[in-house]
Formats: structure tokens, C-alpha cells, sequence
């Protein structure tokens, strides 16, 4: 493209139309300089590297938010249940939160207490959103509790007797330990305090990148690849990402002429918010089936970096299939977005009961579909699970309702409250899948609107 085409192009003002939280319209076009004439991205490369970047972006946002909350580096925070600030949390499990840094010299340590017949795990993460690591008795049999030390790999540390070591790739990675509350809270609560962290020696501390800040249902456009080549300094693990990080650097250098900046804002503010619009009704190419969605992965990515992005955005610090099973409902049985001011019955056969399929726990939240946030109601009650003290059928059923009011003849145990006017979606966890939902054969039943 010539630079007189692009400066004709810039000659109005430029909208486009989206999901209720995707990327807003665009702004008119400044006056410009011409420039010399450079090979242009194309829509495809500029909405693959803006979907690859994004996943780094969001990662790069939580951790400015948590330190400017208190955060600091080695020291895990203990948060009340419920009292987490990120999309889609679950409430069943008391959270534990912290960033870890290592280097060739110091380790942090990970104090486990012995926990039995209750579930948990210590999730290790990367700067993008990639699971690591868990620490549990399910990856650890033979050293389930006690002291763990995360490290860098081939860092020289000499480390107490009796302490298992975590090698690491990288020399950050976000710290999150989950303890199923289950029917006494206290208890785990207490569990939860007697985790710890502490570095064996003096770690030079990195200082926390700063990328651009926004909120989930107003993404950055053109703007994100002002921060790129800082958020390329934390390594990708994965394969195949080298094209993707040379489209990034690119894009990333040619936004710094004007013209240029405005041609891939407007791409970006077309293709690739359109793009990932239409991705997320799926989560890229996972299964919808009965409205609702199984992700093809979660928790770690390989080269499937457009799922990655995807709960990154709306569920960020998944883990995976191996932890728990996801599946996301957004429609109803006749295919229509779910409306928080209608009601809806959702009904399990004896035969295919949540508590069946999970080793440890199952549980159902709502969440407004815009900002991905929990449905405040006079209840207080944000989620079913095995602790709800729930009615079920005479034939061994199960229906749960979800809806604005309780719907007639139903019981309130089983009825979880939306909000009139606001879409909603619904998220159904299987903690130690089994059977068919560990298989992925398993879809939930779609949800029939009363």
C-alpha cells in the first residue's frame, strides 16, 4: 500500500462495532506526515500478533494490580474466601496469593502442612498465564506436605535435608494455593495459614513490567504494542511462537510513524477484536455442545496460544485438565444468550449427577458475561455446590434454577440469583474429573428456559 492510499483512508472518522466487551470505536485520524513507504502487516499477521500480545498483557496487568495492592516479592497473602479480584475466581476454595522471584543463587521455599481428605494445590504460573507446576499429593505421592524449594534451573543453592526442589525455566512465576473449603471453613482456614514462603537467600528482586492498564470489557488497541518488547522479555515456552514474536517486533516498530500507527490501530480495532469476538464464543476451538463450552485445553497451552488468550481473558490462573474440568454456559436449549431477567432450569439424570464426576468437589457460579465478576444478590449466595444442602427429585434428580426470583415450587437451596438486565454466564468445575468428564465425552444438560 502506497502512502497516498493510507493517507486517503485516514480522511474520516472510523467505527467499529463489537462485543458488549470488546475494543471500542476508534477515534478520527490526526494530520500526518507522509513517510517513506514500508511493507505492510497484513489483517491476519496484525489480529494474530495483537491475540498472541494479549495473553502477555493480561498477565502483565494482574501483577501491576497486585502489587499496587500490597504485593511483595517471596511473601504469600492469605485471602478470605471470596475476597479475590480477578475473573471467574472459585469460590469453593480459599486462595493464596503471591509472585516469587529466583536466581542463580536463591531459591524460596515452600512450607506444605499435611492435609488429608480435603482438597489442594499449589500452583506455580508464568507470565503467561502458563501452569508450571503443582504441588499436591497427586504430583508429589512420595512427598505430599512438607518443604518444597522452587528454583531456577541449575542455580547452585544448598538447600535443607528433607526438601523437595522445583526447577523452574523462569525466574519469576505467580504463586496461588487453593484449599477446598468443603463444610468447615475454619478448618480450612487454619490449613490455609500454615502455608509459607521464604527465599533461601537474597534475590535480586526484578522490578514489576509496566504495560498498559485497562478494564476486560475495554481492551487496548494499537497502544498494546507500545509495551510488546518489554512484555517479550519473559520467555515463552512454548513452540513454534517465533513468527508470532518477530510480527510483534515489527508491528511494535513500525506504530512509531504515524500513518502506520493509525492503518494497524484501525486493524486491529476491526479484524482482531473481531476475531477474538468470534473466537470466545467457543474458546477458540473448543466443543460447544448443549450451550455449553469445554475448552481444548487449560492451565498449560503448547502452541494453542489463541486459547491461552482466551481464558487469560476470561478466567486467568486456570489449571489444567489434570486439576480440574471446565465448562462454560452462555445459551440456553434454543440457542439464546443467556438473560439474567429470565429463569432457567438446568437438570442433571441420577445416572450423570455432578458428585459422580468429580474425585473432589463440583461447583456452579454465575458471572456477568461483561466483566466476568460474580452476581451480587440480597442472598449472598454466589454458587451451588455439595455444601448446598440441595433437593433433589423423587426419581434421583437434580434441577437447579437460575433466574432474577425464585421460581414457583422450586427450592431455594437449588436457586442461584441474576440480575434483571444483565447477561450472564455460567461456569460448571469438576475438581479430579472422572469418567467421561475426565474423558471429555461428558457435555452438561442445556438449560431450558421457564
Amino acid at each position: 500500500m502506497t502512502v497516498t492510499s493510507r493517507l486517503a483512508r485516514c480522511s474520516g472518522v472510523f467505527a467499529a462495532s463489537l462485543l458488549a466487551w470488546a475494543i471500542p470505536s476508534a477515534s478520527v485520524c490526526a494530520a500526518e506526515s507522509p513517510v517513506a513507504a514500508q511493507p505492510a502487516f497484513t489483517d491476519q499477521q496484525v489480529s494474530n500478533a495483537y491475540i498472541y500480545l494479549l495473553a502477555r498483557l493480561l498477565v502483565m496487568r494482574q501483577q501491576q494490580l497486585d502489587f499496587q495492592q500490597g504485593m511483595t516479592w517471596n511473601h504469600l497473602v492469605h485471602r478470605k474466601p471470596g475476597a479475590v479480584d480477578w475473573p471467574n475466581p472459585n469460590l469453593d476454595v480459599a486462595y493464596s496469593e503471591a509472585w516469587i522471584a529466583v536466581d542463580e543463587h536463591s531459591c524460596t521455599q515452600v512450607s506444605v502442612p499435611k492435609i488429608t481428605d480435603r482438597y489442594y494445590t499449589v500452583q506455580l504460573l508464568n507470565g503467561w498465564g502458563e501452569t508450571l507446576a503443582n504441588i499436591n499429593e497427586r504430583a508429589f505421592a512420595d512427598h505430599p506436605y512438607g518443604e518444597f524449594a522452587v528454583c531456577l534451573k541449575g542455580a547452585k543453592v544448598d538447600l535443607p535435608a528433607n526438601t523437595r526442589r522445583i526447577d523452574l525455566p523462569v525466574r519469576t512465576a505467580r504463586v496461588l494455593t487453593r484449599i477446598e473449603l468443603g463444610a468447615d471453613w475454619q478448618v480450612a482456614e487454619q490449613l490455609q495459614h500454615r502455608f509459607s514462603l521464604r527465599p533461601t537467600g537474597s534475590p535480586r528482586l526484578p522490578a514489576v513490567p509496566k504495560g498498559p492498564m485497562f478494564e476486560l470489557y475495554k481492551l487496548p488497541a494499537v497502544e498494546a504494542f507500545d509495551a510488546a518488547l518489554l512484555a517479550l522479555e519473559e520467555p515463552d515456552l512454548n513452540p513454534g511462537m517465533a513468527l508470532l514474536q518477530a510480527d510483534v517486533r515489527g508491528i511494535a516498530g513500525q506504530i512509531k510513524q504515524p500513518v502506520e500507527r493509525e492503518r494497524i490501530d484501525r486493524q486491529i480495532r476491526t479484524h482482531a477484536s473481531a476475531a477474538l469476538a468470534s473466537a470466545a464464543s467457543t474458546i477458540g476451538p473448543g466443543t460447544l455442545r448443549n450451550g455449553w463450552v469445554r475448552p481444548a485445553i487449560s492451565g498449560a497451552y503448547g502452541s494453542d496460544y489463541l486459547t491461552r488468550t482466551l481464558i487469560d481473558l476470561g478466567g486467568i490462573w486456570a489449571n489444567t485438565s489434570a486439576e480440574v474440568n471446565y465448562y462454560r454456559g452462555a445459551r440456553d436449549a434454543d440457542g439464546q444468550v443467556l438473560d439474567g431477567g429470565q429463569s432457567y432450569t438446568l437438570t442433571f439424570a441420577p445416572e450423570q449427577l455432578p458428585s459422580g464426576f468429580a474425585r473432589y468437589f463440583w461447583s456452579i457460579t454465575a458471572t456477568n458475561s461483561k466483566t466476568f465478576r460474580v452476581l451480587p444478590n440480597a442472598l449472598g449466595r454466589f454458587l451451588l455446590n455439595r455444601q448446598s444442602d440441595l433437593h433433589y427429585n423423587a426419581d434421583g434428580s437434580l434441577t437447579l434454577y437460575f433466574g432474577p426470583q425464585l421460581p414457583q415450587g422450586a427450592a431455594e437451596n437449588n436457586w442461584l440469583p441474576t440480575i434483571a438486565d444483565e447477561p450472564f454466564r455460567l461456569m460448571l468445575r469438576y475438581y479430579g474429573a472422572k469418567g467421561p468428564v475426565a474423558s471429555g465425552e461428558y457435555f452438561p444438560p442445556a438449560l431450558v428456559r421457564l
